[in-house]
């Protein structure tokens, strides 16, 4: 069976998820994280290599406060309190996405799980973190001029090298959930031919069973790369 090496997630619906169960919206964002470890669990049993999750996008800042400080905390627990797990698993972890904004206190647990996890080879989980698709491209473009390079030097690969962790492969699958039919610029430039499964389920209720599901699908599409 044909498996995406490079999985990307966008697990949306965590606040609905929540108000249809009258819980509070904190709750479902705790649901999702747990969801998101399962699920990464299940991706690389499966054969997928690389899962990359859109954690906080850069436009989550217009968020409530609370709602983001919870957040913030939430990542922070995460990478302190299941970084052995990954370890344990020989996971990489890579974070995408700017690190301003960020704590110092969360920048410097990301750069130690980053170094802590650089050597793990069985799989790569990427955290899509204060992140823009749109960003990433903007950010490259800048470095790219920043090096001196000349215009006749601009290929697509060389940009790619320039892209937020540039050894973190094209995608090949995104799965979004809770019913929206929309991209929001997720890795726009590594989505370029990548398939796409959109789940109606909201992100906390998401299974295993429906990864699979999303992963059957794909081994039965006919990938042309416009050709």
């Amino acid at each position: 069976m044909s498996v995406p090496a490079h999985l990307g997630i966008i697990p949306d619906g965590n606040r609905r998820w929540a108000k249809a169960q009258g819980l509070p919206t904190l709750e479902g964002h705790r649901r999702g994280l747990a969801v998101a470890l399962d699920v990464a669990d299940a991706a690389f049993d499966q054969g997928v290599h690389y899962l990359t999750i859109w954690a906080f996008s850069a436009e989550n800042w217009l968020r409530p406060k609370a709602e983001v400080l919870y957040l913030m905390d939430l990542f922070y627990g995460f990478l302190t309190k299941e970084l052995k797990r990954l370890e344990d698993k020989g996971v990489r972890l890579r974070f995408l996405g700017r690190r301003d904004n960020l704590s110092a206190k969360l920048v410097k647990v990301i750069d130690d799980s980053e170094a802590r996890t650089a050597d793990n080879s069985n799989g790569v989980v990427s955290l899509c973190l204060n992140y823009g698709g749109q960003a990433e491209i903007v950010d490259a473009v800048k470095a790219v001029i920043a090096a001196g390079t000349t215009p006749e030097e601009i290929t697509p690969e060389l940009l790619s090298s320039y892209m937020y962790a540039p050894d973190v492969p094209p995608l090949d699958l995104v799965i979004r959930t809770s019913g929206e039919q929309r991209t929001s610029g997720f890795m726009m430039w590594r989505a370029a031919y990548a398939e796409y499964s959109f789940s109606d389920k909201m992100w906390p209720e998401f299974s295993v069973d429906d990864l699979k599901q999303a992963l059957d699908d794909f081994a039965r599409r006919a990938r042309r790369y416009g050709k």
